[in-house]
């Protein structure tokens, strides 16, 4: 076990734990950050997909040693009261459905509109690229990313 110092949504945060754990078991498990979403272990679907120091990733296979002195923000951190324009533009386009993978979703598409906030629809399928719908709501993700893209 390891003593880590994280900043995470802006907060400073101390967990005792290995430092092979991923940071999405110290999210849910040690912070009670349970928005960050498990899904397949192997940083293919996208669930648990958070930003670090402002780029998305996969938190599943992440260790928690990577994210020491980096910025943490989980789908918790992204807005205090869900009116990020993802946020809005999700509601606007009734993105969700089972809502299982939205958070992976909402946090990559943030990730692209701070990097690049007029992507084109190759941006987007780039930027978008491994995060996993079972529900296949791609059409109304993608509109949601051009209508928060006018947002900003």
């Amino acid at each position: 076990m390891a003593q880590f110092n994280l900043n995470i949504n802006g907060k400073s945060q101390q967990v005792d734990v290995d430092p092979n754990t991923p940071l999405l078991w110290v999210l849910r498990d040690h912070l009670d950050l349970v928005g960050t979403k498990f899904g397949c272990g192997i940083a293919q679907c996208g669930a648990c997909t958070i930003h670090l120091d402002g780029n998305a990733v996969r938190s599943c296979q992440l260790p928690i040693s990577a994210a020491e002195g980096a910025q943490v923000t989980t789908i918790e951190g992204l807005s205090e009261n869900g009116d990020h324009p993802v946020q809005k533009a999700w509601l606007e386009h009734d993105v969700p459905q089972c809502g299982y993978c939205q958070a992976g979703q909402i946090m990559s598409a943030a990730a692209l509109l701070a990097q690049n906030p007029s992507p084109s629809d190759t941006d987007i399928d780039n930027a978008m690229n491994g995060n996993i719908c079972r529900c296949g709501t791609y059409l109304r993700i993608k509109a949601a990313i051009k209508t928060a893209s006018q947002n900003l």
